[in-house]
């Protein structure tokens, strides 16, 4: 009987400075050892299992881009762990598109450690400070900008820093209710003020800029909520991906939503929710509870037989019950409350009473969410088809999901505002103390009346032909808007004929704007035409004549 040979133990190959690879070597030795580190390639035994790149000094982006191309090219199919220095000026955008699986900013013991773990399980970890965000792609500083630009971005410094001391006072404790109102009142106002400063002055600062920079450029860098980017938020990114399959993309993207929905996803997207009619514990049960459904939907869907209806349409069928799930799951299945001096269960009478049908046009077309994460398909973010498992990918989905969340919570959330206005007992269990007072509430419900009416008839035709789609984002703890550029010509065609009016006032507003430019240009040089030459002139000769007329009386005296 012969004895069974041990298996060898995979091999990480590891390329760093000398102090620096011996310190990643004790980081990584463990008691039995789980692999063999080698720091030399001649002394590998057959191909590594993973590389291991600690980047000592920053190179610059194309060569470092290069260099990791060659490494994998080099040791395929071994995946590639990069690590970066603490000071590095790489933005977030120029990183995550690296064609590496695994990234790490000035990482700690553990988190190498996990990142080796995770990446010889075929998965991926991606974990990047906040500096990242803030550099150019070429790690430059940023170049001059125009007259218009700076108008524009000091305009935008401004309001934000007034946010900020807003956001600070709403964040102290025990804050007045009558001042946390005018607080969150000054906001609103402040938010608006900055989407009508980049929709006055967008055109402008484009032909006054010096240099060809986009405005949304200096927007998002001054402004603090005017992220456009997948990658570029402040607060860095953090990504670990167990399988690269659609269970492991699901599960993963789960528990970042998890995450975000019970820290309470506070309202900071500069538009009024019916969202913030809820209690923050409702306000998360019932995010929570539309992903759990989701979760059951998606089973559900990869499990219907092959010859059944089509995908888009097994979902838009299963919406209205998914919905009324999770209102019931919200108010809870055996709670009574009284209503009309009798017992009625709360569930039960807000699913019945409910109109769950309805659509919000601004949800994006749910194929492109449903395909990557039933089927792992490719997804298709910013003009490139990426695989389902890349980081941006990744973000791009988590945010598609997010925005499915909000929008999902609304339409919920407006007919539990709708039904505590007959049922007053049933604000006490559901909605803000502010709310109690009957007056308050109508007071809410008739804003988001009104805040939709305007998004119907004006925000929304403006979007479309700006080819905008505004979508929601949860983000540490809160509720962002970021807008991102897809065609909406379909859309835009099927606007009626009040709603056409205002894109043709967009046009006919671009369309006079280079002929206003040139008047007024026009006017500026006859200005100068006319104080430089003509009334110079003349001050010249009136000042010759009083010279000359006073020389002739100083020489006859």
């Amino acid at each position: 009987m012969t004895r069974r040979q041990a298996q060898p133990l995979p091999q990480l190959l590891l390329f760093a400075e000398g102090l620096r690879a011996a310190g990643l070597a004790r980081w990584l030795e463990t008691e039995p050892p789980r692999f063999r580190i080698v720091t030399d390639p001649t002394a590998l035994q057959g191909a590594p299992q993973l590389v291991l790149w600690s980047l000592s000094n920053a190179l610059p982006p194309e060569a470092l881009k290069n260099e990791l191309q060659a490494l994998l090219d080099r040791w395929q199919p071994a995946p590639l762990l990069l690590l970066l220095p603490d000071q590095h000026r790489y933005p977030a955008a120029f990183l995550l598109a690296l064609p590496v699986q695994g990234l790490l900013h000035n990482p700690h013991p553990e988190l190498v450690r996990e990142a080796v773990e995770t990446l010889l399980q075929g998965g991926r970890l991606v974990d990047i400070g906040p500096e990242a965000s803030t550099a150019q792609p070429d790690g430059s500083l940023p170049g001059p900008v125009g007259l218009g630009q700076w108008l524009l971005s000091s305009g935008l410094l401004q309001i934000d820093a007034e946010l900020r001391i807003c956001q600070g006072l709403l964040e102290r404790p025990n804050t007045d209710p009558f001042a946390r109102m005018l607080l969150e009142g000054r906001m609103r106002e402040l938010k608006a003020a900055r989407g009508l400063l980049l929709w006055l002055w967008g055109p402008a600062s484009l032909a006054w800029a010096e240099p060809p920079v986009a405005v949304a450029a200096v927007a998002t860098a001054a402004s603090l909520a005017a992220g456009a980017g997948l990658a570029t938020t402040g607060g860095g990114v953090a990504i670990t991906l167990r399988q690269r399959s659609a269970d492991g993309i699901w599960e993963s993207l789960r528990q970042r939503l998890e995450q975000t929905a019970t820290a309470g996803a506070e309202n900071r997207s500069g538009q009024l929710l019916a969202l913030d009619g809820l209690a923050q514990e409702r306000r998360s049960d019932l995010l929570l509870a539309l992903l759990e459904q989701l979760e059951k939907l998606r089973q559900r869907l990869r499990q219907a037989p092959p010859g059944s209806a089509g995908l888009e349409e097994q979902w838009e069928a299963l919406q209205p019950e998914l919905r009324r799930q999770a209102l019931i799951r919200v108010a809870g299945s055996y709670v009574q409350l009284p209503c009309e001096g009798s017992l009625r269960p709360v569930a039960e009478s807000l699913a019945s009473r409910s109109e769950l049908t309805l659509t919000d046009p601004e949800l994006p077309d749910p194929m492109a969410m449903l395909t990557t994460l039933i089927e792992a398909r490719p997804l298709l973010v910013e003009g490139r088809l990426l695989p389902p498992d890349e980081p941006q990918a990744l973000l791009y989905l988590e945010m598609l999901l997010a925005n499915w969340l909000v929008r999902s919570a609304e339409l919920i959330s407006a007919e539990i505002l709708a039904a505590c206005a007959d049922w007053p007992e049933l604000r006490r269990y559901l909605l803000r103390p502010e709310l109690l007072a009957t007056r308050n509430l109508e007071r809410l419900r008739n804003q988001l009346n009104a805040q939709q009416r305007w998004s119907q008839w004006v925000s929304r035709p403006i979007q479309l032909y700006e080819s905008r789609r505004p979508l929601f984002r949860l983000e540490a703890g809160a509720i962002h808007t970021v807008d991102i550029t897809e065609p909406r010509d379909q859309e835009l065609r099927q606007l009626g004929w009040l709603q056409q009016l205002v894109t043709l006032a967009l046009e006919t507003r671009d369309a006079l704007a280079p002929q206003l430019q040139n008047l007024i240009r026009g006017l500026g040089d006859l200005v100068v035409v006319v104080l430089t030459q003509v009334v110079g002139r003349a001050i010249g000769l009136v000042g010759r004549g009083i010279a000359q007329g006073m020389g002739r009386s100083l020489g006859r005296s």
